[in-house]
């Protein structure tokens, strides 16, 4: 999976064009699913996304995370953070995951993001038509790819 995780002040995602979901003060992640990918690994990114020290302590320094302060996030399903782009111009998104795979690993993922310490959880609705609101907050995004973790 990978998770692009914005620090943010405020976020909003509308979903086809009618209804409107949003988080104050918090992260704002960004979520692929990767065709092997399994659900077993979501609750381990859902913490760690929860956990990530990208907030500043009193001495200005990135010291605490989402979770400590209490703060809010919003997941939206992204595939195309899957995108080859190696050849040609037009990505080819063949290493997305479908459903019900890609389904299980985003619902799954935001079950155990609202069993963090986060204040509120906010979702997009999986394979909508959404738009996203936000005001980056430093700006701080970060790239979490969990195969990246069994390297």
């Amino acid at each position: 999976m990978k998770a692009v995780i914005q620090r943010v002040l405020n976020a909003s995602v509308t979903i086809n064009h009618a209804q409107t979901r949003s988080i104050g003060r918090g992260i704002l992640i960004l979520l692929g699913v990767k065709d092997t990918d399994t659900v077993d690994i979501c609750q381990k990114l859902a913490e760690k996304c929860a956990a990530l020290r990208i907030f500043d302590d009193a001495d200005g320094n990135l010291n605490l995370s989402a979770e400590e302060n209490g703060y809010e996030a919003m997941v939206v399903s992204n595939f195309t953070l899957y995108g080859d782009t190696k050849k040609g111009r037009r990505p080819s998104f063949i290493a997305a995951a479908k459903p019900p795979l890609s389904v299980d690993c985003y619902e799954n993922f935001i079950t155990h993001l609202k069993n963090t310490k986060l204040a509120h959880v906010e979702a997009g609705e999986f394979g909508a038509d959404m738009q996203i609101s936000l005001v980056n907050d430093g700006p701080i995004t970060i790239v979490i790819e969990t195969d990246d973790w069994k390297k």
